[in-house]
Formats: C-alpha cells, sequence, structure tokens
C-alpha cells in the first residue's frame, strides 16, 4: 500500500463528513438565515431616516428606536382597524344569516316547487355527520394554530431585534467588515453598501408614496359610494396593491369588493371598474414618474425577478425580489464598460430610408448608361448638389445605381468607373 493512500482517504472522509455536516446545518439554520436577511433589507430601508436623524444631532441608538416605534404603532393601528372591521362584518353577516337563508329558500321554493322551511334545513345542518367532523377536527386544529401564532411572533421579535442592530450598528458593521479586507476591497464593498441603501430606501420611498395617492383615491371613491369602513378599505388597497408584487393588486380589490356587494352589488360593478382603471393609470403614468430615479427597472425584469424570488424563498423572496435586483442593477452599471450606439435606423426603431434617385436635367444627361456630363455653370451644379444632398450622398450623382464620375483627361471629359467609357 502506498503511504499517501492511507492520509488521502482519511483526507476524502473528512472532507465527506465537513460536507454532510455543513448541509445539515445549513438545513437546520434556513429559517434563522431567511429571517436574518430579511432583518438586513429592513434595516437598509430604515437606514436613511436613521442617518438622517443621526446627522441631526440624535444619537443612532434613539433614532433606530423611534424609527422603529413610529413603524410599530402604524403596524399595530392598522392590524386593528382592519380586524375591527371584519369582526363587525362577520357580526353583521351572522346577524342577518336567518334573513339570507329565507331568501334563499323562498328562492328555491319559488323556482323548483319544494316545501322547504328553515327549521328542517336547520336541523339537517345540525344533526350532519359533515358539521360533526368539522368541529372535531376545528378542535384538534386550536393547538396547531395556536403554535403557529407563537412561531410566527417569535419570528417577527427576531427579525425586528436584528433590524435594530444592523441599522443602529451599521457604522461599526461595516468597519468591521472592512478591517479583514485590502484597502481597494474596502472601496467596493462601501460602495455596494451605499447603492443597496440608495436602491433599497428608495423603493419602501416609492412605494409608500404610491400606497398614499392609491389610498386617497380609493378613499374618494369608497367615501361616494357609502360603502362602510371607507378609511381602513382605503389603506388596505394602499398597501397591500403595491407591498405585494403580482397579485397585489388583485387580493386588495377583492376585499372593497366584496363589502361594496353587502351594501349594492352595483357597488361592487364600480369598485371593480374603478380599480383596473387606477391601475393603469398606475402602470402608465404613475410609477414610471415616481421610481425613474429610486428603482427604474424594466417591468419585465421586476415581473421576473418577483417570480425567481418566490420560487426561492416563498413569499420573502417575493417582498425583496425588486430592491435585491435593482441593487444589483445599479452595481453592475457602475462597472461593466458601455459604448456608444452606432446611429443605425435598426437601432432607432424604423427601417432604413430608401435613397431617392436625384432630378437630372437635360444639360448634364449622358447620352448612354454609364457616362454623364458634370454641370458647367453654378446653379446646375448647386442643384445637383441638392439633389445628392436628398439622396443621402456626399457628392452629385445620378441616378440610383450609377457610380460617380471623375475627371478626364482630356477636353474637360468625364469617365465612368462602372463603363469605362469617355466623353
Amino acid at each position: 500500500m502506498p503511504r499517501w493512500l492511507p492520509r488521502a482517504l482519511v483526507l476524502a472522509l473528512s472532507l465527506y463528513a465537513v460536507f454532510q455536516l455543513g448541509s445539515w446545518a445549513f438545513h437546520q439554520l434556513t429559517g434563522l438565515l431567511i429571517n436574518i436577511l430579511i432583518a438586513f433589507f429592513l434595516a437598509l430601508a430604515v437606514e436613511p431616516a436613521v442617518s438622517w436623524m443621526a446627522s441631526r444631532g440624535l444619537r443612532r441608538g434613539l433614532a433606530t428606536a423611534l424609527v422603529f416605534l413610529a413603524v410599530m404603532i402604524a403596524t399595530a393601528g392598522f392590524v386593528t382597524l382592519l380586524g375591527s372591521m371584519l369582526a363587525g362584518q362577520i357580526i353583521k353577516i351572522v346577524e342577518d344569516f336567518p334573513d339570507y337563508l329565507d331568501s334563499v329558500i323562498n328562492w328555491i321554493n319559488g323556482h323548483f316547487h319544494t316545501e322547504l322551511r328553515r327549521v328542517d334545513v336547520q336541523e339537517g345542518l345540525l344533526r350532519s355527520d359533515w358539521l360533526r367532523t368539522y368541529v372535531q377536527n376545528s378542535a384538534t386544529g386550536v393547538l396547531d394554530v395556536s403554535t403557529q401564532v407563537l412561531g410566527g411572533l417569535f419570528q417577527l421579535l427576531t427579525i425586528a431585534l436584528f433590524s435594530f442592530y444592523f441599522a443602529a450598528d451599521g457604522p461599526r458593521l461595516r468597519r468591521t467588515i472592512c478591517s479583514v479586507l485590502p484597502p481597494a476591497r474596502q472601496t467596493e464593498v462601501l460602495r455596494a453598501w451605499e447603492i443597496a441603501v440608495n436602491k433599497t430606501g428608495g423603493y419602501i420611498y416609492s412605494r409608500g408614496l404610491m400606497a398614499l395617492i392609491s389610498g386617497i383615491a380609493h378613499y374618494v371613491l369608497l367615501e361616494a359610494l357609502g360603502v362602510p369602513y371607507a378609511p381602513v378599505l382605503a389603506v388596505w388597497v394602499g398597501l397591500v396593491s403595491q407591498f405585494i408584487p403580482t397579485i397585489g393588486t388583485y387580493l386588495a380589490g377583492a376585499l372593497p369588493m366584496l363589502i361594496a356587494f353587502t351594501v349594492d352589488p352595483w357597488y361592487a360593478l364600480w369598485v371593480l371598474i374603478f380599480v383596473v382603471v387606477y391601475q393603469q393609470f398606475e402602470n402608465y403614468m404613475l410609477q414610471p414618474k415616481l421610481t425613474s430615479r429610486t428603482v427604474d427597472i424594466h417591468p419585465a425584469v421586476a415581473f421576473g425577478s418577483v417570480i425567481v424570488g418566490t420560487a426561492l424563498l416563498g413569499a420573502v423572496g417575493a417582498l425583496i425580489a425588486i430592491p435585491a435586483v435593482a441593487t444589483l442593477q445599479a452595481f453592475l452599471g457602475a462597472y461593466v464598460k458601455r459604448y456608444a450606439v452606432t446611429d443605425d435606423p435598426r437601432v432607432q426603431g424604423h427601417q432604413r430610408a430608401r435613397a431617392r434617385p436625384a432630378a437630372l436635367s437635360l444639360t448634364t444627361r449622358a447620352w448612354w448608361p454609364g457616362v454623364r456630363r458634370r454641370p458647367a455653370d453654378g446653379a446646375a451644379g448647386a442643384g445637383a448638389a441638392d439633389a445628392g444632398a436628398e439622396a443621402g450622398r456626399t457628392e452629385p450623382s445620378g441616378p440610383a445605381g450609377e457610380e460617380p464620375t471623375v475627371p478626364g483627361e482630356t477636353g474637360g471629359g468625364s469617365v465612368s468607373r462602372s463603363g469605362g467609357g469617355a466623353s
């Protein structure tokens, strides 16, 4: 046995064991890594506000605490208003359920000539095996729901804690990272960090402004129609339509349509029409103006990035996909060398213009193809030059297909390049 073979086997087994251990640890820590990634992007989003307050003389930790406190108050207020609205609608539906059931029974009896009664329907529902099974499954699922709620609260607390430390200790974190890098790499890291802060903060700013405009517009419509809970519904439409990519518009418009349907079915149709029209206005007029200086990426690129983010990280990837792609695009744009584009009609989006044949006077027309005379006077020369300029040439020439002539050696004549004759 060669002497190196035992050492090679030990090295191979050690590398395999390290790989298996790393893979196991990565799968076990996937949830924590995703939470840290979300916290990092949240810290980038609040970095401009924290830096602005710190530049005014406020301590960075206190500034971060104030920003997070404002965000928590706004979130708690929105959740409270939305929960009260949903609870009120559920209570109303439960109170009006007997009337709805009577109307359905009357319609069935009138169209199908049956003799159903509400008491019979209620007794049949209460004694059905389906309802009993559903109640049992719901009772056993209460513990699972409670566990999920507690897990979600713990996850939110973890994200908030890491976001606070990333935002409050941002300069210290940057110094720690740069301390292990050479000076040239430090410049690149700081530039990438600055681009990420600008793009993420700009994304949040532009989306917040569009959410405000959308909320105001939908509030005016819902208030004009007399739909209950108009302020809460307006806030719901603004936030969901802007911060949930791709399907946020449909989710945002479904709830106001449902509430409006309980008032009048025609109101739901008006809400649907307004949502569709406003979405077109936002896509083609409002959004390009607001995002031109923040996250100016092509809609197709944004849509593809959302799909890729969803496939990789689910809902979290869908939320952070657009600022991540905008940051990557801006970072690459600072290093990719660009060249001037040729002035070609195909680049400009239209076909090449055909050259029109120059108009020749009788005094300058040749006696046979391929040979022509140059004008003798200045007026004819100017006319031929103008015609050549219209045809896109730099010197006077004959009809399309003829080559320019060169002066001959005798008698002021000319020699044709194409025909070879002389005059």
